[in-house]
Order: structure tokens, then sequence, then C-alpha cells
């Protein structure tokens, strides 16, 4: 498993403000959650049957992008919003980030009720939105040098369109996976792979709708590859 604890951000030209107040939103959120018990998260997730069914309203597509199932669940979006976070919100500027990261969870989270709309689990969770700031460092910052935690205490330094290029495919393969077993199993829970996949996409798109400036090591055409 790899696991980014740090990136370059010596192209990093302002503070990131907007990854920041996220990470602090989750956090909160999440406090209020472990105060408030498990009516709090059932009220505020998605739940695809609920929500098509009527009983459940909008909001809920964009309260749920803020909820999280334990501290590690919570541990390991925040690390990953924090080391990829601010570089996108360089690029794209403040308010546009937080649109784009807004519009990314949504679509994630729609992405993945639309998957199975007959589903009763509670769907929760900001890793959605953050798979699309995840795609969009992938196109803007392909070459930047990401540090990675393999096995405690070995960390190496990898190219980021290696290390965000393995995720999304394990991402699809897990999806992949999921789908050819759920006939002969009941699933009661797990990872919202559909969601990851919906709000990476969405990120590819949304990047180029959004961002201000190429970036200086970070356009596709530099870096030679096809979109796929």
């Amino acid at each position: 498993m790899l696991l980014p604890i740090g990136d370059d951000n010596s192209e990093r030209m302002s503070f990131p403000v907007v990854t920041l107040g996220l990470i602090v939103a989750n956090v909160l959120v999440f406090l209020m959650e472990q105060s408030r018990g498990e009516a709090f998260v059932i009220h505020y997730s998605l739940i695809p049957a609920a929500f098509f069914g009527g009983q459940q309203s909008v909001l809920n597509v964009f309260s749920c992008m803020f909820l999280h199932n334990g501290w590690t669940h919570l541990f390991g979006n925040m690390l990953y919003l924090y080391v990829f976070g601010d570089n996108v919100e360089d690029n794209l500027g403040r308010f546009n980030f937080l649109v784009f990261y807004i519009l990314c969870g949504v679509i994630a989270m729609l992405a993945q009720a639309y998957s199975d709309p007959a589903s009763t689990v509670p769907n929760l969770g900001a890793s959605g939105a953050i798979a699309g700031v995840l795609a969009a460092y992938l196109i803007l910052f392909p070459h930047n040098r990401v540090r990675v935690l393999i096995f405690f205490p070995f960390i190496v330094t990898m190219s980021a369109w290696f290390v965000l290029g393995l995720w999304i495919a394990t991402q699809m393969l897990s999806e992949w996976t999921s789908t050819y077993h759920h006939a002969a199993t009941t699933v009661q829970g797990g990872i919202a792979y559909m969601a990851h996949i919906g709000g990476f996409f969405a990120g590819v798109i949304l990047t180029f709708v959004f961002r201000r400036h190429e970036a200086k090591h970070g356009s596709m055409h530099r870096l030679g590859l096809k979109r796929q």
C-alpha cells in the first residue's frame, strides 16, 4: 500500500486557506458525530433508497461529504487532502477550488447512489471530492515528486503521475471486482469505489474548466500522455 505523506510545494505561491478550512470543517463535523451518535450520521448521510424515494433532501448529497466512519477514515482522507489540495488550490484559485471540491463531491456521491439506487447503506465521506482533487493534481502537476510511505519506516519519492495513476487504477479494479462478486454477496458496507471513480473523472473534466494557468511542469501535453 502506498501512503502519500508529502509533495513538492516549491511552485505554490499562496497559503492554502480553503484546503486547511476544509480539513478543519471535516474534523469539527466528525467531533459532532462522536457526540451525537449514530442517529446524526444516518440523518445527514446519503442513503440511495431513501434519497430516490423522496425521504431525503438534496442537501444530503452535500452534508454526507463531511461525515466519516471512524478516525482512520477521517485521517486517511484528510492526509490526502493536505498533501494534494494546496497545490491544486494555488492553481485554481481559492473560490474556484472550493466550488471544484464541492462539485466533485456531489458528482461522486450521485455516481455511487445511481450505481445501486436500491441500497439502504448510508454513503458518507470526503473521498469522492478528494478523488477530484487527485485528478486535478495529476493533470496539473504530473512530474511533481511525492513522498510515499511504503512500509514503516521506509519512505520513497515517486512521480505524481505514477502514485495517482496507480491509485485510480486500483479503484477501478476494486470496483470491477466488487461488482463481479456482488451477485453472490450481501454487501452491508465498505468502500464506495464508484464514488472515487465518479469524483476522479469529474475532477478531470472540471480541472480544464476551473484552472487559472498552466502549472510549470503540469500539462498533459508536456507529459506526452494520451487522455484515458
